[in-house]
């Protein structure tokens, strides 16, 4: 059997050489980092998925060794394939910045202005990409899109007007289910996700369409308003499943399990799909063996006030220690290891405002 040939690309001057086949998004994924482009409807793990959010456009600037001449327009690159000798520009062209920012207003032009009360906020793809890529205002000046609330089961919530139309749930319920009851309805500026008749999403592993969604289209409706993500703290947790891996990620507060999701890896996709009954009949930790904290980027809000034996920290405590001059603490418990919350200093004896020195006293 022969071997598969690879190609050399090179992106935003940095080269590999990947399998023949590979597209410029995974390529770059292999490198990692900001040459990597944001990507909202592709989906690794989904078939023909890609394509139709245009956010991981690129600038082709050489098409290969044997035909140099760039491409005319850009390239999604989720869908176009690498070619021996291809040169891509992601953020080194002033056109694809240019152009992802128009992007990202046009994904925006009917999105709600609701993260606050959103369930998905602090891990939600659109609100990372309009932070990164986005304008500070909009120039739309005509009402946005509206849609009736629609009961899709007891378990997943619907908000149409959160939906920026990626497909993912779709191509999920019709790859990992037997009858898939939603789908697009309507064309143009009218599409939206419905059941049309109204049905419950009824399948063992329906529920994976929540954690493929990279908005808050569609959420957990046993999660909903209970808490943010990042006061609860995500561990790695498995158990034996006859329908599922069993592996998950526990949101956890204290002792209690508030959410239980997929795993995922650093591009954000599910590593396994897990089943109904892991993710929404499993809320206990007796239910679970707890492998360990989560590794969650540093830059994430979720990541916030976890330090060092809690989630996302690779530093060793040793260094942490001699740098600051002492071990970091949860935030949470702040108020327990204060130096200022001393209950034998009282502040209405104390002359003019309180001061530092005035709890430093011996």
């Amino acid at each position: 059997m022969s071997e598969q040939p690879k190609f050399k690309v090179t992106i935003d001057n940095i080269s590999i050489e990947v399998p023949a086949g590979t597209t410029i998004l995974n390529a770059a994924r292999m490198i990692g980092g900001e040459v990597t482009p944001p990507a909202m409807c592709y989906y690794s793990k989904l078939k023909d998925s890609g394509g139709k959010c245009r956010t991981c456009l690129v600038e082709v600037s050489k098409g290969s060794e044997k035909d140099p001449r760039p491409m005319p327009k850009l390239m999604a690159s989720c869908r176009t394939t690498v070619m021996d000798g291809m040169e891509v520009k992601n953020i080194t062209s002033e056109k694809v910045v240019d152009a992802r920012k128009g992007i990202v207003e046009f994904l925006l032009l009917n999105h709600p202005l609701d993260c606050p009360v959103c369930d998905q906020a602090g891990e939600c793809d659109l609100q990372n990409l309009s932070y990164e890529h986005g304008a500070e205002a909009t120039r739309y000046e005509f009402k946005r899109r509206t849609f009736e609330k629609e009961d899709i089961g007891p378990y997943i919530s619907l908000h149409m007007t959160r939906c920026i139309m990626c497909f993912r749930c779709v191509f999920t319920a019709d790859q990992l289910t037997d009858k898939r009851e939603h789908g697009i309805l309507e064309r143009g500026d009218h599409a939206q996700i419905s059941t049309m008749l109204n049905k419950s999403l009824d399948h063992d592993f329906i529920g994976n369409v929540i954690d493929v969604c990279p908005v808050g289209a569609l959420t957990d409706k046993t999660f909903r308003f209970k808490n943010r993500v990042w006061f609860t703290k995500p561990v790695d947790a498995h158990r034996d499943c006859p329908t599922c891996s069993g592996k998950v990620r526990l949101w956890m507060r204290g002792e209690e399990v508030f959410r239980v999701t997929a795993r995922k890896d650093q591009w954000g996709e599910v590593e396994e799909f897990i089943c109904n009954e892991c993710r929404f009949h499993k809320k206990e930790t007796k239910d679970w063996v707890i492998e360990g904290p989560s590794v969650i980027a540093r830059s994430s809000v979720i990541a916030q006030g976890h330090y060092v034996g809690n989630v996302g920290m690779k530093s060793s405590p040793a260094l942490i220690d001699k740098v600051i001059g002492k071990q970091p603490k949860y935030t949470l418990d702040i108020h327990k290891v204060s130096d200022v919350n001393r209950p034998e200093i009282h502040l209405s004896e104390i002359e003019g405002p309180a001061h530092s020195d005035d709890f430093n006293k011996k």
